[in-house]
């Protein structure tokens, strides 16, 4: 902007005037100065061409599986009723102390009549050895001390079984072991399959030990021991042995003496499917 002329008062009278002088024209520098240039942009490779899109793809597949597997070992809330509706397969609960014979009654049902054989324990211990499982601690820890597993994870390891069975064409079940607790009883009920009745094996504590000893010394379980074994026995009395008299008070019980021969139990126990239409 330019200065304004002032007049100067400090200047001698002449001829009666005071003599005005102006003070020089001011001009303030408005000139902006040069702008540094900025540099350049640094250029932006170019991508490769090649097959990342098959990593992606296998990366997401492995996700995916790896995803199914947990979300099927992951409590869910039904959107309503089980995953079976009533009919559609046949579930028969096998229950006995430890070392009733149990799983050898098991096997002959499955070859004479078209039974699948879903063990609890077995599918729990398959569980503990694979490769990766979550749960497989947890397991070995129950196993040892032969305590119940959670209900979480062996009913979605049964229901699991169940539908890639009933897949193939399979619909009847006998379910090896389980319900141990009355909260799974009514868990399973309510979520997976109503059952058809529970086939109860009644044994002598002394003649279950008796078998369990003998097993032990080529099975390889770690609980085939005299402490487990006995951990094991008090277990099924304080926990199993309620869900048999909750079932029995519904008439969905069929109790078999395991204190016979082996081909006399099995007579029994076919007998005892005929009279439950199965």
């Amino acid at each position: 902007m330019l200065a304004r002329v002032l007049p100067s008062l400090n200047k001698p009278l002449v001829g009666g005037r005071r003599l005005l002088t102006a003070r020089p024209f001011v001009r303030f520098n408005t000139t902006t100065p040069p702008r540094t240039p900025s540099p350049p942009p640094v250029p932006t490779p170019p991508r490769r061409k090649g097959n990342g899109w098959i990593v992606g793809a296998f990366l997401l597949a492995g996700l995916g599986f790896a995803g199914t597997f947990v979300y099927a070992l992951t409590p869910k809330e039904k959107s309503g009723g089980p995953a079976f509706s009533d009919g559609k397969v046949s579930v028969v609960f096998v229950l006995g102390g430890p070392g009733s014979g149990k799983g050898t009654q098991c096997s002959r049902l499955v070859k004479d009549h078209g039974f699948v054989h879903l063990s609890a324990g077995d599918l729990l211990r398959a569980e503990q050895s694979r490769k990766g499982s979550r749960y497989g601690e947890l397991i070995a820890t129950h196993i040892r001390e032969g305590t119940i597993v959670p209900q979480e994870v062996t009913i979605a390891l049964l229901e699991q079984a169940i539908k890639e069975n009933f897949e193939k064409g399979s619909t009847k079940f006998l379910v090896d072991g389980f319900p141990r607790k009355m909260d799974q009883a009514i868990t399973f009920e309510d979520s997976v399959a109503k059952s058809s009745f529970t086939l109860f094996f009644e044994c002598p504590e002394a003649t279950m030990l008796e078998r369990l000893m003998e097993r032990g010394k080529t099975s390889g379980r770690t609980d085939d021991n005299i402490e487990s074994i006995k951990k094991r026995f008090r277990t099924f009395v304080d926990t199993s042995m309620p869900v048999v008299e909750y079932f029995d008070k519904q008439g969905k019980v069929v109790k078999v003496s395991c204190n016979n021969t082996v081909d006399q139990v099995y007579s029994d126990v076919e007998k005892a499917l005929k009279t439950r239409g199965i």
